[in-house]
């Protein structure tokens, strides 16, 4: 382990647990009102770029994960104990990736992209039926007494328990064949990797993530329905913030959630007729000007000051 790695071990949940104290804090009301969907957005593009980051494949499935597990939530809550819907939740979704991934990962490109994009929409759809034909509603009630405070504080617990898996994922063997993928797939294959089965795990991961997410934030919306549960806007927003942030780096994703979270909750409250407009706009700007994302910047500047620091000591 490098003294990089160690210090970032030190510090990500010592930075975690200072955030903890925000809902103590003088108008803690309006700051949670911000500070959740950082939270959210945050957990939700490290898991997707714990896939998407090494294996380069562009997922668009992130709100049928989302969707399915807040209608975990809104199914189960009154039969059983919150923590068993959280696990449920996680097994549904990570079940649920497992058998898209074994269907899909195959394609490549353009072709994952569509599929995954049309496999939100598709769920969503499934919903709509069942419910109309069999469920007498469109939609379910969410009534708990779960505080924005204890959203808030779940969500950080997620934030940092993704950061853990991640880092575990790319120090175990699993992180080594998936960085091999990702370079080139016909060399993994040629070397002896089972890179069906290497991308499904990884998607898999991605996929328990966003669903227990959907269940932690459903109280929050009190009534859970298709369009809401499954809106493909979330799959965009969660790419274009790991991408803004950069995904070839853990913590990444953190440095796009943060400000474009920030930013999009102006648009959508002063411009909400031109939301897709701005984010199709966003999507672009991200990827052909700044590819490598916040991460990627930072990097290079670090790169360029540690050159010029050398050259004058030389």
């Amino acid at each position: 382990m490098t003294r990089k790695e160690i210090i970032g071990l030190i510090l990500v949940p010592v930075a975690f647990i200072i955030l903890a104290f925000l809902p103590s804090l003088p108008n803690s009301a309006n700051l949670l009102s911000l500070a959740i969907p950082i939270a959210m957005f945050t957990v939700l593009a490290t898991s997707w770029a714990i896939f998407s980051g090494p294996t380069h494949y562009i997922s668009l499935a992130t709100a049928a994960f989302y969707g399915v597990g807040a209608y975990t939530m809104a199914t189960w809550l009154d039969v059983l104990p919150y923590p068993v819907i959280l696990l449920i939740a996680a097994v549904i979704g990570a079940v649920f990736a497992a058998v898209v991934g074994f269907a899909t990962l195959r394609l490549s490109g353009v072709y994952f992209v569509i599929f995954t994009l049309g496999l939100a929409e598709m769920t969503r759809q499934v919903f709509v039926w069942y419910q109309n034909n069999f469920g007498g509603t469109r939609g379910h009630y969410v009534f708990t007494d779960i505080t924005e405070a204890q959203i808030y504080w779940q969500l950080l617990a997620l934030g940092l328990l993704v950061y853990l898996v991640g880092w575990w994922i790319g120090r175990s063997r699993l992180g080594f064949a998936i960085r091999i993928i990702g370079a080139d797939e016909l060399v993994a294959r040629h070397s002896g990797i089972h890179t069906a089965r290497s991308k499904v795990l990884l998607f898999m991961v991605s996929g328990a993530f966003a669903a227990v997410v959907g269940v932690v934030m459903a109280p929050r919306f009190v009534y859970i329905e298709p369009a809401m549960a499954f809106n493909p806007q979330l799959s965009f927003l969660v790419a274009i913030m790991a991408l803004l942030g950069g995904i070839h780096r853990l913590w990444g994703p953190l440095m796009g959630a943060i400000p474009f979270a920030l930013v999009w909750e102006f648009i959508a409250s002063n411009f909400p007729a031109q939301t897709i407009l701005l984010m199709g706009i966003a999507f672009l700007v991200v990827v052909y000007y700044i590819p490598n994302g916040v991460a990627g910047v930072v990097e290079g500047w670090y790169h360029k000051l540690k050159a010029a620091g050398g050259e004058k000591h030389g």
